[in-house]
């Protein structure tokens, strides 16, 4: 049973237009400003702290800037490579330091967090490339393959299963394993629970037209590199999966597990009944994201011991 807790959290972040006096929520068309987007939430996103015990560093590589965030006393010779979320048009370490160290901070990790090119500047493959380029720097910085886990959520967990297929195509040693919170894996988003669970998820209405378009820029959407749904994930490493009932992305999710695991993998496909638009990274704020952080928790750290 759903809680109670949960409820109200989601209950308030579905109608978040109501805290900016608007009657009506938002729907992402045309006229949608991305400039306008990334600023409320880069300010949103600075009065937030790390929690205590977690730092951020930042470095630069390649062109790429990004952080190490870093608990006391991380494992040694073990990472996370971490790619963030914002619908292929947003998110930076500013506004997901403070989710990586969540990872970081339970699974005693550190934690590599890095912009990568965001569209509509830098459409496919533009972030791809800088997600192959962040992995072959941990590899050429001393980090094995088999001591390095790959995750990130919503758009993140879309270039998280991009990546391993790259990764895979080039022969370049895979990770350990992986973990995927609420990708997109078709990016057509002709997917039934577009439709069905577009007025219980949190996604502003119209954003999955709008901002992946902005992301395939005209490119072919069967792609697998661009929509993971179509890859062949025979040899991939252990997968984890995570979704809500009532997002947008439920049936991706669902595809997506279902043919990796029809190709040999082992995929663990994680099915919160009533849950949002990558729910866990809301921990602790209610129970099941609080539980469903600590499952992706335990599956990293089992993975990478």
């Amino acid at each position: 049973m759903q809680s109670i807790r949960s409820k109200i959290v989601i209950g308030l972040i579905k109608n978040r237009h109501l805290f900016k006096l608007k009657l009506k929520a938002e729907v992402v068309d045309a006229s949608f400003s991305v400039e306008k987007f990334r600023k409320d939430i880069d300010q949103s996103s600075a009065r937030i702290r790390l929690p205590k015990g977690v730092t951020a560093q930042g470095l630069s590589f390649e062109g790429i800037h990004a952080e190490w965030i870093q608990p006391e006393n991380p494992v040694k010779d073990k990472v996370l490579l971490y790619i963030h979320g914002g619908g292929f048009i947003s998110g930076s370490c500013l506004t997901h330091r403070m989710h990586v160290a969540k990872f970081a901070k339970s699974c005693q990790l550190r934690s590599l967090l890095f912009d990568y090119r965001l569209a509509p500047e830098h459409p496919f493959p533009a972030a791809l490339d800088d997600c192959i380029i962040a992995y072959q720097w941990l590899l050429k910085h001393g980090y094995q393959s088999q001591d390095i886990v790959v995750g990130g959520e919503s758009a993140g967990a879309t270039l998280t299963l991009s990546l391993l297929l790259a990764l895979k195509k080039d022969a370049i040693p895979l990770p350990a394993a992986a973990f995927s919170i609420s990708p997109v894996t078709d990016l057509s988003c002709q997917a039934a629970s577009f439709q069905y669970n577009a007025k219980h998820d949190v996604a502003p209405m119209g954003s999955w037209d709008v901002w992946t378009n902005m992301y395939i820029a005209g490119n072919d959407v069967k792609n697998p590199l661009l929509s993971p749904q179509f890859g062949d994930y025979t040899g991939i490493p252990p997968l984890y999966i995570c979704v809500g009932t009532h997002e947008i992305h439920l049936d991706d999710c669902v595809q997506v597990a279902e043919n990796a695991k029809r190709q040999g993998v082992d995929v663990t496909l994680r099915k919160w009944s009533g849950m949002i638009h990558a729910f866990p990274l809301l921990a602790p704020l209610f129970p099941e994201a609080t539980r469903a952080l600590s499952e992706i928790d335990a599956f990293i750290v089992k993975h990478i011991s």
